[in-house]
């Protein structure tokens, strides 16, 4: 039986090539901002594309910090993606009228990329955190990136025997080091467009969804 992702819809930008993408890997996928059907699928995919306060407005408008919330607590899977990465920290630095504090679910900012060209947009190297699941075969691979933002400083590395479930961290570079991909239990998201990332990037998603 296929695994029941929904593809949250709250209006950030074109979502068609994730449903497409995530179908193609096998994925009974429902585009849908119902808070219900997010709650009880199997994965839930946040996608973000624009301005983080931007998407910030549109989650709070369909129920998202609370389905996104209760979906972790409860240790069920949730992957964001690009923007949808970004809200899953403290805040940003992006410029706004009615500037909005992201989710919190990991410490720290995104900021603007210190690189002489912005936005940084193309294909590009990363460098998977050692063990990585999502990348399993695909370490060595090239994804596709469209972003002017990004957390320059991973700020969440418990000590002790907290030590031992210490979030994956995947990093690129543009200007500087950033996080591309983050895997944390439950909680999974990426800097870059799996579903624009040709073979490697519905690899990756295959990956995904074969855990859910």
């Amino acid at each position: 039986m296929s695994a029941n992702v929904v593809v949250l819809d709250y209006g950030s930008g074109n979502v068609r090539s994730a449903v497409r993408a995530l179908e193609r890997v096998g994925a009974s996928v429902t585009l849908t901002a119902d808070p219900v059907a997010a709650l009880e699928c199997d994965g839930l995919f946040v996608p973000g594309v624009g301005n983080f306060h931007a998407c910030m407005a549109g989650l709070a408008a369909a129920h998202g910090p609370r389905v996104i919330g209760r979906r972790i607590s409860g240790g069920r899977p949730v992957l964001g993606v690009c923007v949808g990465m970004q809200v899953m920290f403290d805040g940003s630095a992006e410029p706004s009228d009615t500037p909005l504090e992201g989710l919190g679910e990991w410490p720290g900012t995104v900021e603007r990329l210190p690189a002489d060209v912005v936005p940084h947009m193309g294909w590009s190297d990363v460098r998977a955190g050692e063990g990585s699941r999502l990348f399993a075969g695909v370490e060595h691979e090239r994804f596709y990136f469209v972003h002017s933002y990004a957390v320059l400083r991973w700020e969440l590395n418990p000590t002790g025997a907290f030590a031992r479930v210490a979030p994956t961290v995947t990093w690129a570079h543009h200007g500087a080091d950033f996080v591309a991909a983050v895997e944390n239990g439950p909680l999974c998201a990426t800097q870059f467009h799996p579903e624009k990332s040709g073979d490697a990037g519905a690899h990756l998603l295959e990956n995904w969804v074969r855990s859910l």
